[in-house]
């Protein structure tokens, strides 16, 4: 029991941007207070925050009705379509049970591993285009790249080739991938739009429509070398779209938020881009000024079955076949109610000022 209740009051890691904290410490953390919400890239670990993600949808943000921006990449991207379709515990939870039981073997293609992730995205979304579109609490918001020169091409020495440019002109500084993709900002046309300052990528604005919504959310998370890139997107720019990780991996955009940003991560730091982790690069603090940021402690990641979320790397892990991961994630799914529990208590007790650190 004692052991219990240690790593329940060490499960979450708060941190606050400057002007979150000030908010916080005057008023509390109020539902109405959050205008935007951020869902990173990161495969499988988003399904490791559910318990988090059903307090927040669920139990916190309905106390205060009112239209929010939900901007994700990848994971995100479908966590937030999934919550936007069906409700925050429905949603989630069939999001996390058909993401376990995806199957992958060494011999598939890129082509045979988009089918396989289509199936998955139909059977989350299919015949709920509508809601995502016409949401009345929740302005979908889905980042993907559209791919320049070599970058557009699946073929492996071209694709290879592409790969290597970005990680080189990535050391050289983040802005100089820019010559092999273009950031894709696709969302209803509804409500007021989300939009960014200019920065070193040039930003196209596409429109999410009930008609391309299961094309954007595919291109979201297709991972290049792993998926093939999505194509022929309704209403949108001939070209090669892939994984919006590759240049938001956590989104570290300039939010022009009013109130707080809230976001639930799987970690306590903020990775600009995907390429920008080989480099150990953080988020700019001035964009997350606004930013409450909510993440498992590392006491807790220690307490779980795998000593951490689950990966997309334990598809192919040694020793762990297809059952054993199942049952590893499913624990993982499970323990993480804790997340969401602890966070409502932090809402109730408004205690925010002894566990916040400055992000």
């Amino acid at each position: 029991m004692t052991q219990i209740l240690k790593r329940k009051a060490n499960s979450l890691n708060i941190r606050a941007g400057h002007l979150a904290r000030e908010l916080i410490l005057k008023d509390g953390l109020q539902p109405a207070q959050v205008d935007i919400i951020p869902g990173a890239a990161g495969g499988p670990k988003g399904i490791g925050i559910q318990g988090l993600d059903q307090a927040i949808f669920g139990d916190f943000l309905p106390q205060a009705q009112q239209r929010r921006t939900l901007i994700g990449s990848s994971i995100g991207s479908w966590r937030f379509a999934s919550i936007a379709a069906h409700g925050a515990k429905q949603g989630t939870e069939l999001l996390g049970e058909l993401y376990t039981h995806l199957s992958f073997h060494k011999k598939m293609t890129k082509q045979d591993v988009s089918t396989v992730c289509y199936q998955m995205l139909s059977n989350l979304v299919k015949g709920h285009e509508s809601k995502l579109i016409h949401h009345p609490d929740y302005h979908l918001t889905v980042l993907s790249i559209k791919a320049q020169n070599l970058f557009q091409s699946d073929h492996a020495l071209p694709l290879m080739t592409a790969l290597a440019g970005i990680v080189g002109t990535t050391a050289l500084g983040r802005k100089h991938s820019r010559h092999f993709m273009q950031r894709v900002i696709s969302q209803p046309n509804i409500g007021t739009p989300f939009k960014i300052h200019d920065d070193a990528f040039q930003t196209h604005y596409q429109s999410l429509t009930e008609e391309n919504v299961m094309a954007w959310l595919m291109a979201s998370a297709s991972i290049p070398g792993v998926m093939a890139a999505v194509k022929d997107i309704p209403n949108a720019p001939e070209g090669s779209y892939r994984d919006g990780g590759l240049i938001d991996y956590h989104i570290d955009l300039p939010f022009e938020s009013k109130g707080i940003v809230l976001y639930p991560h799987f970690t306590d730091s903020i990775t600009p881009g995907w390429f920008d982790k080989l480099f150990k690069r953080t988020a700019n603090p001035n964009n997350q000024a606004r930013t409450l940021l909510i993440s498992p402690s590392q006491a807790y990641l220690n307490s779980l079955p795998l000593g951490r979320l689950p990966d997309r790397k334990d598809f192919s892990l040694k020793g762990l076949d297809d059952q054993q991961r199942i049952q590893l994630w499913k624990q993982c799914i499970a323990e993480s109610q804790c997340l969401g529990d602890e966070f409502l208590e932090l809402v109730e007790k408004q205690n925010f000022a002894e566990v916040m650190q400055c992000l």
